[in-house]
């Protein structure tokens, strides 16, 4: 009887939380072990490595954003999969982009595609959003910031992308010049948009 109320427990907090970790478990006392024979029985699936999410859960389109914020909880979603999530870009990337900190460990993804890149403090900290994806809190930048990341980036994802997201931000009218203005001061790269904003202005 225990043994099925644990189950019971474990089933509803991981269908509340969306995806877990052992350790979001520990204090319910619920441990990885039992965490396993639930997969063995077909209740529990792995995402990836340290992962678990119920067997009948919804998986959307923002799943990997999901379990890789669920890994790297201090890192933000950017660039590409930032442009990908609010819907202004024609990208399709395989990689799930993702800022963290300056001087962070990168964290072992096992061989999930994650794409780091880096930012002060600061810059990591603006323009971010909390966003619910299954169930998880994921942090991303949001329409304006993520215009001026992609011109930050330039020389990493190419100037072609980063002109199509200011173009598609402005006719989507997600981002005012001026907020796309003040990232771009922030991201001191003002100077390399400043044409291209007074074209689209």
């Amino acid at each position: 009887m225990a043994s099925t109320t644990r189950t019971e427990q474990a089933l509803r907090l991981i269908q509340q939380m969306g995806v877990v970790r052992p350790r979001d478990l520990a204090s319910h006392g619920i441990t990885p072990e039992h965490l396993r024979r639930l997969c063995q029985r077909g209740l529990l699936e792995q995402p990836g490595r340290g992962l678990y999410r119920a067997a009948d859960a919804e998986v959307t389109a923002h799943h990997s954003l999901a379990t890789v914020a669920k890994r790297v909880p201090g890192g933000v979603i950017c660039l590409l999969s930032a442009l990908r999530f609010h819907e202004f870009t024609t990208q399709s990337p395989p990689d799930v982009w993702m800022g963290i900190r300056s001087g962070a460990r990168v964290p072992s993804l096992g061989n999930r595609l994650v794409r780091f890149v880096r930012y002060s403090a600061d810059s990591l900290a603006a323009g971010c959003v909390t966003h619910q994806l299954e169930g998880v809190p994921v942090r991303i930048t949001n329409p304006a910031k993520t215009v001026a990341d992609c011109f930050k980036y330039r020389n990493k994802i190419g100037l072609d992308v980063a002109l199509e997201a200011l173009r598609e931000c402005r006719r989507l009218r997600l981002g005012t010049p001026s907020e796309i203005g003040r990232y771009a001061r922030l991201n001191r790269v003002f100077n390399v948009m400043r044409p291209y904003l007074e074209a689209l202005a």
